[in-house]
């Protein structure tokens, strides 16, 4: 990372009110590619570990309404809360809100466009993009990927 894409992730992170995402080797939670490839299925690591995106409307997360939260499938960290998730009408479950200290960002310029990744902070694992078209209290769209995410009812 440069240091003008290191200051920039800082700044954007500011924005979405998430940490920069750090060095791949520098998480709390730390796992070699056999293991990541053993404890997930292969859409599960394509998404997660090199930064894939499910197809829309295909996870089952996306239409659940039910109260608690959601989970990193890679380290089972709390990230979102059931209380900020909205229907986006996109495919994807969205979100309004990280819980605090959940996730870390970077930018991402693929795609010919600049967007706002974010990840799990403890483990790095991809979640998706973080959007400016959602509603308030934000404006806030988290557009996450459902494979990447475990639910834990309330």
């Amino acid at each position: 990372m440069n240091r003008r894409t290191a200051m920039f992730s800082a700044a954007a992170a500011s924005l979405v009110g998430a940490a920069p995402l750090r060095a791949a080797n520098n998480f709390e939670i730390t796992r070699s590619d056999a293991e990541w490839r053993r404890m997930l299925t292969p859409q599960q690591y394509k998404v997660m570990r090199q930064e894939g995106t499910e197809p829309a409307g295909s996870s089952p997360l996306n239409k659940l309404t039910a109260e608690g939260r959601y989970l990193c499938r890679g380290c089972d960290l709390p990230l979102y809360s059931s209380a900020t998730k909205y229907d986006s009408g996109t495919g994807w479950p969205s979100f309004w809100q990280a819980l605090p200290g959940a996730i870390a960002t970077k930018s991402d310029r693929n795609l010919f466009q600049l967007r706002i990744e974010c990840h799990c902070r403890r483990c790095g694992s991809h979640l998706g993009h973080i959007f400016d078209d959602g509603p308030k209290p934000t404006g806030k769209r988290h557009c996450l990927n459902g494979v990447s995410l475990k639910f834990a009812a309330a």
